[in-house]
């Protein structure tokens, strides 16, 4: 199919991300894709045969964006696209970006389906506290002196002293440490 008449460099406008470019006519869709920095996934290589690179042309008079956007101004399919269409089947009024050539103003959709690593848009961290609450803690305690009239161990001074300080309750020693309390 020959490119309309009087038109040297068509403007080609994707959507959903408006990146628009003039590109010279026989330029593949998916080179003016990477050229406008639109994401268009491709992994063969621009080969046909992902089928990753899915496209739609939107057909119509778009008067805000100054063109008239048609299938006649997309390149015909090819032997490779039609082979894919013919093996893995392509939904109807979708294009392989990297066989379609731009003939003319084109406004193309890529499909949200056919994006696979999609840019995700992070919200701002909010500024928070976040309560630590470690296993281990330094602790200062003042322990009573061993007394004859009290038959306390080292330990139970301790777990006392811990409770009344700190208002720890229900604590668990390990015995191999107690020698190293006492010094």
């Amino acid at each position: 199919m020959n490119p309309p008449p009087n038109i040297t460099d068509p403007l080609v406008l994707f959507m959903p991300s408006g990146k628009r470019g003039r590109f010279p006519v026989g330029t593949p869709v998916l080179d003016a894709a990477r050229q406008l920095g639109v994401y268009v996934e491709s992994v063969c290589g621009g080969r046909a045969t992902c089928g990753r690179c899915q496209i739609e042309v939107q057909e119509g008079s778009f008067a805000k964006h100054k063109i008239v956007s048609s299938n006649e101004h997309i390149s015909p399919k090819g032997a490779k696209e039609e082979r894919y269409e013919r093996v893995r089947g392509l939904p109807e009024h979708r294009r392989l970006s990297c066989s379609a050539q731009i003939l003319g103003d084109l406004v193309i959709d890529v499909p949200q389906d056919t994006v696979i690593n999609a840019q995700t848009i992070r919200k701002d961290a909010d500024t928070r506290v976040i309560a630590r609450d470690t296993a281990i803690r330094m602790c200062y305690v003042e322990i009573e002196e061993p007394d004859m009239h009290k038959p306390l161990g080292d330990l139970d001074r301790l777990k006392i002293a811990l409770m009344k300080d700190w208002g720890f309750k229900s604590l668990e020693f390990d015995f191999y440490l107690l020698p190293q309390v006492q010094g």
